[in-house]
């Protein structure tokens, strides 16, 4: 018998993926894209389309108002000259050298202070966290009230002890120390995560320690700081890279001054941009801000990172 030669189509390669749509793994990998959809939009135009944008403004001189002209590198080469800029490069490094270490020891203090269980502990967690999740204008207008000279409320806990009134916010000796002394306001949020950690650490260590004879700073020191060092280090990293980018209370309580005493190098990138026009040069300081955090983080974490113990 003759055989008879059938047509069969090719197969379409869409319908070989409309097959996989529907089976239990392609429903998860759509249900996937769909969650984290939202994100990656969000990255796309609020990350990296500005980024790129603020790059290509860096070779640019702009005034919002005029199209843009291409200068080269003449915003980089502006700064060498730039006093302010030289000024509040200073000022922020200052702010991070003391603010970041002294954030980190009171936020550890008041973590091992709730890390108990006491009768009420769940209220004072409760106080020590809330001032980290209050509006930073709220923070400022407040913060103004304790440091005004004539009837602040620092200045009055003062007077009782005989110290004279000082001019916190108008003297440029004591400007700078009272924004560190007010950063320490938000060491809840930091106090939060050494909770955590600490009540991550098994109570074998503790019981091993006291079974060789360690005391409650032995085992601190042996102990307890040991097993946090990595909390510690990703508490040291944010609170630097938060300190960089401080803005808030230079611009509300002190507008930068007295003198430039709390020219904050974001609230003279902020300056450059949005008073004086000059957004590309606001770009090239946003961009070296970038690469300042950038090499900071890098050296914290040759130095600190090594030395850091994960369980």
């Amino acid at each position: 018998m003759e055989k008879t030669l059938e047509y069969h189509p090719p197969k379409s390669r869409n319908a070989g993926i409309f097959r996989w749509f529907k089976t239990p793994r392609g429903r998860r990998t759509i249900t996937g894209y769909l969650f984290i959809g939202p994100f990656i939009l969000g990255v796309m135009f609020w990350v990296l389309y500005p980024a790129i944008m603020a790059a290509w403004l860096t070779f640019q001189k702009w005034n919002l108002i005029t199209p843009a002209t291409f200068i080269g590198i003449e915003n980089f080469s502006n700064m060498l000259t730039d006093k302010l800029f030289w000024q509040s490069l200073k000022v922020t490094s200052i702010y991070t050298f003391f603010s970041v270490p002294l954030g980190l020891v009171i936020s550890f203090l008041l973590a091992l202070l709730i890390n108990t269980k006491i009768r009420g502990i769940a209220f004072f967690r409760t106080i020590y966290y809330l001032p980290s999740i209050v509006p930073a204008v709220a923070n400022a207008v407040l913060w103004a009230w304790i440091f005004n000279t004539d009837f602040g409320l620092l200045n009055s806990i003062l007077s009782y002890f005989g110290i004279a009134k000082i001019a916190w916010l108008q003297e440029t000796e004591w400007a700078l120390p009272a924004l560190i002394l007010m950063s320490l306001w938000g060491a809840g949020s930091a106090m939060i995560i050494f909770l955590a950690g600490l009540q991550g650490i098994d109570d074998i260590y503790y019981e091993a320690a006291k079974i060789d004879g360690a005391g409650r700073w032995a085992q601190l020191i042996h102990v307890t700081i040991p097993m946090m060092s990595s909390v510690i280090f990703f508490n040291l990293v944010l609170g630097v890279i938060n300190s960089f980018q401080v803005f808030t209370a230079g611009y509300l309580i002190t507008d930068g001054g007295p003198q430039n005493a709390t020219l904050f190098y974001v609230l003279y990138l902020y300056r450059n941009g949005f008073e004086y026009l000059k957004m590309g040069y606001a770009a090239a300081l946003s961009w070296v801000l970038f690469f300042i955090i950038l090499i900071f983080t890098l050296i914290i974490f040759r130095t600190v990172g090594r030395r850091v113990y994960y369980q």
